[in-house]
């Protein structure tokens, strides 16, 4: 295991911080007049106790992801959606207007929305055209520019790529930094989970969601994994109630069920194979970028013309050409087979149209 210790890149009143303390951190069980509750259950879902504060520990669902990702309960955080693990993690190590992070572009919109709210400074250490992580500028980066954070996406979105394991591997092993690992689309990838590495490197964190693979992203529910250390400062920075009864309880009930979620897996490679081949079948569409995600990154002849024509039709995909190293980008999300059916007659149909715009 690495010697680095992460403590001394906390902000110091962070380190200090005395959490609040809610009414359950004390009490779980009896006549729980100490929370200033109502005592009537509504009508809605009585069974679910909603006029009850939730689980601020969610101890039943770390258990439960414990046994999953075969790490311990106090490694895990959970929060409302992966962005606000992101949030609280810049919170917590960056100072407003003194600190920085280094992103990776192109990749995920929210790091550098989150740090621009917080008045963090971004330094950018691009990929490489083919998209390939460069490891020697992200380490450059960190250390000209003395960053304590470094997001890595992998899979990565936009591009639907993953970052090759040795190049985070040596990221990891160069930098005094925090390197967050995003791996929101890891259950499509073939490739092996950073989540390996949390007993090596005491600086590594590895996001994962219940929004893609497990068809949740209604619920709002974002994991941080990392040592015990990291975690229990996530914990005092959050607040006291971040995840919602009903999402504790609907998050159980889908995890109880993982063979469910290896089914549609399955469907989405599937159909994920299928769309890539038949879009390629399009005069207009020139390249369909290999994937470890559940949406494809298509190149196609004026894709503005193409996104405009295709909202025309109903059938919404993401404008990404104008991303670093994207040009004539459309971001396509693997439906159900009847949505990709779809996709693929409106292309048939504006397949006429030299240059479809609306």
């Amino acid at each position: 295991m690495s010697a680095f210790d992460t403590l001394p890149l906390l902000r110091p009143n962070i380190r200090s911080l005395k959490p609040y303390r809610s009414a359950r951190d004390d009490f779980k069980t009896g006549i729980l007049l100490d929370a200033n509750e109502n005592p009537f259950a509504p009508e809605q879902h009585p069974e679910a106790r909603l006029n009850r504060y939730p689980d601020p520990h969610f101890e039943a669902l770390r258990a439960r992801l414990s046994e999953l990702k075969d790490v311990k309960p106090s490694q895990i955080f959970l929060g409302n959606g992966s962005d606000e693990a992101i949030d609280i993690l810049i919170r917590m190590f960056c100072q407003s207007g003194e600190d920085t992070m280094v992103i990776t572009p192109p990749t995920y919109g929210m790091y550098k929305v989150s740090a621009d709210i917080q008045g963090i400074q971004t330094v950018e250490a691009p990929l490489n055209p083919d998209f390939s992580l460069d490891p020697e500028g992200v380490i450059e980066a960190v250390k000209t520019s003395g960053a304590k954070l470094v997001f890595l996406c992998s899979p990565n979105n936009p591009t639907a790529n993953r970052l090759d394991a040795a190049h985070i591997r040596q990221v990891l092993e160069a930098v005094p930094a925090l390197v967050i690992v995003d791996e929101a689309y890891i259950d499509f990838s073939a490739g092996e989970s950073a989540l390996r590495w949390l007993g090596e490197f005491p600086n590594l964190v590895v996001m994962q969601t219940l929004s893609k693979a497990w068809g949740l992203a209604g619920i709002r529910l974002g994991m941080a994994f990392a040592s015990e250390t990291i975690i229990s400062y996530m914990m005092r920075v959050k607040p006291p109630y971040n995840v919602n009864t009903l999402t504790q309880q609907t998050a159980l009930a889908a995890l109880a069920s993982p063979e469910r979620t290896s089914g549609l897996i399955a469907q989405i490679l599937a159909e994920r194979e299928r769309l890539a081949e038949a879009l390629l079948k399009f005069p207009a569409v020139y390249k369909v970028e290999p994937s470890d995600a559940n949406f494809l990154l298509v190149r196609v002849k004026d894709a503005p013309g193409w996104y405009k024509a295709l909202a025309a039709e109903e059938v919404i995909v993401r404008y990404r050409g104008d991303q670093l190293h994207c040009t004539d980008g459309l971001r396509v999300t693997i439906g159900t087979p009847e949505e990709n059916d779809r996709l693929l007659a409106a292309f048939e149909k504006l397949s006429a149209i030299v240059s479809p715009t609306t």
